[in-house]
């Protein structure tokens, strides 16, 4: 089961460079994320949300492999890759997985202006090496779903040393 961690930052730039220090971790197999998400408001108060995961462009891909294998059947793959790639966009759009849309929406309500959240949804990890990695971006942890002991541990191992 994945544990969700949303972290908060000073500003987008530091949420921004704690995910692609994410993609690094994960080809050093040191982080593997099943979803990610950057929420930041701005100094006017707009919220903004980014997902790294696309359900729809994940769905539209399947569904054109699936169109055209049907497709060469009835002797009609570009059509059938077409109809495909269409009906797996819709489904993909409407399927939710990883880490809810309205709780990053409901978190990223709570940021103070020029603030940012990155919100994780953590498969496996190396902690140490993770929390040693993310400790110099000052993260603030704003929620888990780890044990009680285990965030007292993360928010301790974030602390500046």
């Amino acid at each position: 089961m994945a544990d969700l961690v949303v972290l908060g930052f000073a500003d987008k730039e530091k949420a921004e460079a704690v995910l692609r220090l994410s993609k690094e971790l994960s080809r050093q197999e040191l982080l593997d994320l099943e979803d990610a998400a950057l929420a930041w408001r701005t100094m006017d108060g707009k919220i903004h949300v980014s997902q790294t995961f696309s359900t729809t462009a994940t769905g539209a891909v399947g569904g054109a492999l699936w169109g055209s294998l049907f497709g060469l059947l009835f002797l009609m793959p570009v059509f059938g890759a077409a109809v495909g790639a269409a009906t797996g966009a819709v489904a993909g759009k409407l399927s939710d997985v990883g880490i809810n849309d309205a709780f990053v929406k409901e978190i990223a309500g709570t940021l103070e202006p020029g603030r940012a959240a990155v919100f994780a949804l953590v498969r496996r990890s190396t902690p140490d090496r993770v929390r040693d990695a993310v400790r110099p971006f000052n993260p603030t942890v704003i929620r888990t779903s780890l044990t009680k002991d285990r965030e007292e541990e993360l928010i301790e191992a974030l602390q500046p040393k």
